[in-house]
Formats: C-alpha cells, sequence, structure tokens
C-alpha cells in the first residue's frame, strides 16, 4: 500500500482527485480534505529566530464583542462582560491560527477628574490599647478613548499574531465596577484568556455567542503601569493558556503604592490619591452610581488612618502568590520611577526568582514609560519583544533565553548585561553615622563610635519645605534636616539593591513622618537624590499593626528606602539626609515635631558591589 504521508505531499500537484485515493487509502474524505487543508493553510515566516511581517495590517479582521466574566462586582444579580476589541490577520478566516497579544486596562475610555485627599492635615496616632478601625494619582494613562491602531497591532499582527484590547470592569463599555486591583478585576481579566481557551462565553452587540476558533490558546499579556499590573495579578492565578506576561512599569502590590513601610504615602505626581478616589477616576461606565456601595468599601477597607497592611492590601498583593505562577515573566522598569516606585519591580523580581519563574529584567533610567518610547532603544526593544513572544507563543527556537537575564541602563546612557539583580557580588555594608561637632554636616564611619555624652541631632520638622530644599547647602546648619555625608569617593562605587536605616530616636509626641534621603553630592553640581523611603514609626513592628510609642522615649526604627542601582563617581560625596514629613508624598502636618536621633546607635546599611572594600572613608 502506498503510504498515506507520500500521496498526502503530492495531492496539490496531482490530477488524482479524492474520491480516486479512497479505494487505497483506510481514510475518509473529510479527514483527507482536512490534511489538504492544513497543507494550503497560510504559514508563519520565521528569520533569524523571528516572526517576519508577512500579513497585510490594512486587510486585517477587526472585532468586537463581550466576554462573559465569573465575577458580579456591581452585584446586580449578572455576571459582569467585559468588552473585547480583536485584530487579527485575514489569514485566520483560511485556516491559520495564531496566538495572542492580550492587554486589559481600565483608561480605554479615559480618566475623570476626582476629588483626593486633603494632605495638609494632622496625622492620626493610635491610642495605647486597640487600634483605629475594625478593617484595619493614578499611574499614567498613556491611551485616548478608543482601540487600534496601537503600536502592539501594527508591529504583531503582520507577523502573526492577534491583538486583542479590553476594557476592565466598570470602565466604557463594559459591565461591573472598578476594584483597584482585587480578585474582582483579575478573575475579569482572566476571562478573556479563557474564552480564548474555549472556557468562556462571549457575545456580540446582538447577543449571539461567538468562539475565537482562530486562536491557538496561546497567550502573551502586556502593558505600562495598570495595563501592566493586572497581567501580574492574572499570573498568580495559574490559568492555562496564559505562556508569558510583559509587566512594563508594573505595581506588584497596591500596598506599596499607596503605603510604605506603615505610612500613607502618594505615588509620585499624585499627591492625596488613594485606591478608592483611583476607582473613581476610572469610573466612566453607564450609570456609575451603581457603584457607590463598591467604592464606599474600598474606603473603609483601605484604613487611610493608620496605613497598615490588612485584609484589604493582602488581596491586592501578587507577590505573596507568586508562587502559583505558570508563565515566564519580561520585567520592564525605570529606576526613575517615582509613580510606581522601584520596590514593585524588585519584590516581584525576587519571588520570580524564589519560585523558578522563567524570567528576563530590563532596567531603563528613565521615570514613568515604556522603552517603546525611548527612541534611540526603541528598535532593539521591538527586536526583543518579539523574540520572547515568539519563543514563549509560537515555540520558535532562538537565543532569547540563552542571553544573559539582566539588561541595564548605566548613568550615561550605555546599556549592559548581567546575570541577575542586585548584581553579583553586592554584599550590605554598614556605615555608622558619626555627629558632626559643629554646624556642618556628619560623616559615617565603617565601626560604631561610642556616644559617651549621650548626645543628640535634632530635626524639627516643616511639612510645608520640599525636599529639593533640604538636602541643598550641606556645610550649613538646618533644624529641618540632619545630613551625614562621605568623604569626595577615591573610586566609583555602586549600589545595587535595597538601602535600609536605623535610626534610634525619641519623638516628642505619639507620632511623626520618618523620612530618609540618599543623595548624591557634587560641588560642582545640583545635589541629586537617587532614593529616598518612609515610615511611621507606630509601625515599629512590622507594617501589619501600629503600636503606641510614649513621647521622649528612645526606640529604634528601621526602614528601607527605595530599591536601586546606582553609580556614584570618583569625587561624588554619598550622603543621607534624614528629614521628618517629606512634602511630595507624606501627609504634612503642622509644623514644630521634634525629633531627637542618636547618631552613634544609628546605621546607613547599603548593598554596595564590592562590600566595605569599596569605600574608602579616610
Amino acid at each position: 500500500m502506498i503510504k498515506r504521508e507520500k500521496i498526502f505531499k503530492g495531492l496539490v500537484a496531482s490530477a488524482i482527485t479524492i474520491p480516486m485515493l479512497l479505494s487505497s487509502l483506510n481514510t475518509s474524505a473529510s479527514e483527507l480534505s482536512s490534511k489538504v487543508s492544513e497543507f494550503n493553510s497560510p504559514k508563519i515566516e520565521v528569520l533569524n529566530g523571528m516572526t517576519q511581517p508577512i500579513f497585510s495590517h490594512s486587510d486585517a479582521i477587526t472585532e468586537r464583542y463581550f466576554v462573559e466574566t465569573t465575577v458580579d462586582s456591581d452585584q446586580d444579580g449578572k455576571l459582569d462582560r467585559v468588552r473585547v476589541d480583536i485584530i487579527r490577520p485575514k489569514e485566520t478566516e483560511n485556516g491559520l491560527k495564531v496566538p495572542v497579544i492580550y492587554e486589559m486596562t481600565p483608561y480605554r475610555s479615559g480618566i475623570k477628574n476626582v476629588p483626593v485627599y486633603d494632605v495638609d492635615v494632622e496625622l492620626t496616632s493610635v491610642p495605647k490599647k486597640g487600634r483605629i478601625g475594625e478593617n484595619g494619582g493614578k499611574p499614567l494613562a498613556t491611551y485616548t478613548p478608543g482601540s487600534f491602531p496601537t503600536y502592539y497591532d501594527n508591529h504583531f499582527v503582520p507577523r502573526g499574531y492577534a491583538v486583542v484590547l479590553a476594557e476592565s470592569i466598570g470602565t466604557g463599555l463594559s459591565d461591573g465596577c472598578p476594584t483597584t486591583g482585587d480578585e474582582n478585576e483579575i478573575l475579569a481579566t482572566k476571562a478573556v484568556i479563557d474564552w480564548l481557551n474555549g472556557r468562556a462565553n462571549a457575545f456580540n452587540a446582538e447577543g449571539e455567542k461567538v468562539t475565537a476558533d482562530w486562536s491557538t490558546g496561546n497567550v502573551g499579556m502586556t502593558g505600562v503601569s495598570y495595563n501592566g499590573t493586572l497581567p501580574n495579578g492574572v499570573a498568580t492565578t495559574g490559568v492555562e493558556g496564559l505562556k508569558t506576561i510583559v509587566p512594563i512599569a508594573a505595581i506588584s502590590s497596591w500596598y506599596d503604592y499607596y503605603r510604605a513601610n506603615g505610612l500613607v504615602v502618594a505615588p509620585g505626581g499624585y499627591q492625596g490619591e488613594d485606591a478608592d478616589n483611583m476607582a473613581e477616576a476610572v469610573l466612566t461606565r453607564k450609570n456609575p452610581e451603581a457603584c457607590q456601595k463598591v467604592i464606599t468599601g474600598l474606603t473603609e477597607g483601605m484604613d487611610r488612618q493608620t496605613g497598615d497592611y490588612n485584609d484589604f492590601w493582602s488581596k491586592r498583593d501578587y507577590v505573596k502568590d507568586a508562587n502559583k505562577i505558570k508563565a515566564s515573566v519580561f520585567v520592564v522598569h525605570g529606576l526613575n520611577d517615582w509613580n510606581v516606585k522601584t520596590k514593585h519591580f524588585s519584590d516581584w523580581w525576587n519571588a520570580l526568582e524564589d519560585n523558578n519563574v522563567p524570567r528576563k529584567l530590563w532596567l531603563h533610567q528613565s521615570g514613568h514609560t515604556s522603552p517603546y518610547n525611548m527612541t534611540a532603544k526603541r528598535a532593539e526593544w521591538l527586536d526583543t519583544l518579539t523574540k520572547w513572544f515568539d519563543y514563549w507563543l509560537y515555540d520558535i527556537d532562538n537565543d532569547i533565553m540563552e542571553a544573559p537575564m539582566v539588561d541595564i541602563q548605566r548613568e550615561n546612557g550605555t546599556w549592559s548585561k548581567e546575570h541577575n539583580w542586585p548584581a553579583v557580588g553586592t554584599t550590605e555594608t554598614i556605615l555608622h553615622l558619626k555627629s558632626s561637632t559643629n554646624s556642618e554636616a556628619g560623616g559615617f564611619s565603617l565601626l560604631p563610635i561610642p556616644n559617651k555624652n549621650k548626645q543628640y541631632d535634632i530635626i524639627v520638622d516643616d511639612p510645608q519645605i520640599r525636599a529639593s530644599q533640604l538636602i541643598a547647602n550641606p556645610e550649613l546648619g538646618s533644624e529641618n534636616r540632619l545630613i551625614y555625608v562621605t568623604p569626595p569617593l577615591k573610586d566609583s562605587l555602586r549600589m545595587s539593591g535595597t538601602p535600609r536605616v536605623e535610626i534610634r530616636a525619641k519623638i516628642d509626641r505619639p507620632t511623626a513622618n520618618l523620612t530618609a534621603l540618599l543623595v548624591k553630592y557634587n560641588g560642582s553640581s545640583t545635589p541629586h537624590i537617587v532614593t529616598r523611603g518612609w515610615m511611621d514609626p507606630q509601625n515599629i513592628h512590622d507594617e501589619t499593626r501600629s503600636t503606641a510609642l510614649i513621647p521622649e522615649r528612645e526606640y529604634t526604627f528601621t526602614w528601607s528606602l527605595q530599591p536601586d542601582d546606582y553609580v556614584f563617581s570618583t569625587g561624588d560625596q554619598l550622603g543621607i539626609v534624614l528629614i521628618s514629613s517629606d512634602y511630595d508624598y507624606t501627609i504634612r502636618p503642622k509644623v514644630g515635631t521634634k525629633i531627637s536621633i542618636d547618631p552613634e546607635r544609628s546605621k546607613l546599611i547599603l548593598p554596595i558591589v564590592g562590600g566595605s572594600q569599596s569605600i574608602n572613608l579616610d
């Protein structure tokens, strides 16, 4: 008998008809027709490990459907449906099955201007027994109303991908209510992946059920800011079909977006914003009044009074669920992002490593943005992103997983590749604070210095003075700040990781803001805040509970600054500036809180490449 494979390969060029073959083949006409269709169906083209742009974008098919989710976030008795806009190569009508690049966003229908909290108010101190309460700015939107075209579809549809742009619950044409990153938003986002894999329903505008029979079921999620945050959350569900995510400037824990070490803080540029007015800002659905109860629940749950981590924040903390991730993760973040701060990528990256998640990291020197917006890097970014999606969604053999995991941009704009982050060879180095004998700045010592005379360095809080003013002129005395600096560095010094401060201090009232600023000084230039961090001293034990403090009693307060990777040049001076309130980030109480610091029992802990041998304090 003639082998079926040889007959199949020769069918297209042969005059033999299907009926003529039935007598020599043990198969049906429908099965053989299917093989012929598969043989003649369109195919992607791969060159140098990357898909090539061979499909027409202008001829692509666009559709709008509504995917049924598993949540009823507005509690109207009906499952929420979310709007999805789809663009796919026309060849998918002729047998081509393609993977999907998927972005969910609450911003597609715009953002409303809503009131935020007044931050010129007094801090809340907890009573000596019990706790206050029972429950314990918006990330940058780069989208305008509408869907296509985007760079996603312009770039990827010609390469054989479908692009799905969806609208989060409570926004635009989607049902439900926005809930600022909790399981409702995550499960609603997940539902689209389920539909693409045949596990959920979707409907057209006429209410007719539709399927995604053109989809391979392989999905990659991406997006910037909130749009990159939702992929983090969905990945922790372990949903089948989600092969990879590319979160850019993304939140990994909403607590760390609106709080820091128990303190209420603002995302950079959005003083007074919190989880509830974030939801109000994106509440663009019809009949927004249907969500009033949900918004009220957010206000009660987020506990703006104590700033403690509670169940509300735990439900919005993706880091703790990283062990459930089945997808690969390509993390992208700006080292100067003060909106979605660097703790988000750092904690996420460490959790991925702890759980052996396949991963890659790009760190750049810009702020809250995508590498696509960095003109000089755009081509390389698109090539890298293409290879990444090709590898994980099309199973194309390329070198994306063979290269070093980390690409990092230095302060001068150059890029380098490294095997991991923080940098290999980084060691925590303790610098003990050393008080000055006059009004000039204090210094550091690698060894602790006994404070025999029990002298204190004093800060008097003035919340109306900005940090940029308080770091200036370290040679001059100021009651509103304390500065400790190294001598000019004899060699360059690289910090890679998360700095910490440990302060022995007493406060003249039950609570205060505590702020530490890591600053680069160079006599020929304006001082530069490298990174900063905040703490509520009432969270002396941990961020989950506030403890009443006794005024004028000494305590040891320890907190982390935002992670960073920074190279101090030869001749620079590294400084730590201690202040109380941080005008652009913290609540701003009345002037006058006094904080007395014992410098010789206080320290700065820096992650330095090469450790203490890399820094000379002589």
